[in-house]
C-alpha cells in the first residue's frame, strides 16, 4: 500500500470514491445526485490542490485534499475511501500522511467541515468541533471542526 500524489486524470475515480463513501451512511442515490457538485472532483481541482491517493495493488482504494485557507491555515477540504475499507484504519493511515505533509509548513491549525457520521473520527485523531454548517436537508448540520498544530 502506498500514498502518491494524484494526477489530474485521476479525477473520475477520485469522484467515484467520494459519491461511493458519502452514500455509504445511507443517504439515497436522489440525494447524493443533488450533492453531486459539491462531491465531483475535476482535473482543475486536482492541479490546483493539494491530492494524495491511497493505493493498493494498483487500485485507488482512497485519498485525501487539502488547501491553504489563510497563511496559517490549512482546510483539509477531503478525507474519502471506499467503503469495503471504512473503519478498518485506512482514514487513519490516510490522515497520518496529511499530517507528515503539512509537518514543515507554518500551520497553527487544520480545519475541516466533516460530514456528521465522520465526527467521531475527527475527534478520536484530536480535532475538537468549534461550530457547524446548516445543510441543504432539514435538520442537518456538518459539523466544523479543528486541529490546533
Amino acid at each position: 500500500m502506498t500514498i502518491q500524489k494524484a494526477n489530474p486524470n485521476d479525477h473520475e475515480i477520485l469522484t467515484e470514491i467520494t459519491k461511493k463513501s458519502k452514500a455509504y451512511w445511507g443517504y439515497s442515490n436522489e440525494q447524493i445526485e443533488n450533492w453531486s457538485q459539491f462531491l465531483t472532483v475535476s482535473k482543475e481541482y486536482i492541479e490546483k490542490n493539494s491530492v494524495f491517493n491511497l493505493v493498493d495493488n494498483d487500485k485507488i482504494i482512497g485519498y485525501y485534499s487539502f488547501f491553504h485557507e489563510s497563511e496559517n491555515i490549512i482546510k483539509l477540504d477531503n478525507l474519502f475511501v471506499l467503503p469495503d475499507f471504512i473503519g478498518k484504519g485506512f482514514g487513519k493511515v490516510l490522515m497520518d500522511d496529511f499530517l507528515i505533509q503539512i509537518k514543515n509548513e507554518d500551520v497553527q491549525k487544520v480545519i475541516l467541515n466533516s460530514e456528521p457520521n465522520a465526527e467521531v473520527f475527527y475527534s478520536k485523531l484530536g480535532f475538537v468541533k468549534v461550530g457547524q454548517i446548516e445543510t441543504s436537508i432539514k435538520d442537518r448540520f456538518m459539523p466544523i471542526m479543528e486541529l490546533q498544530i
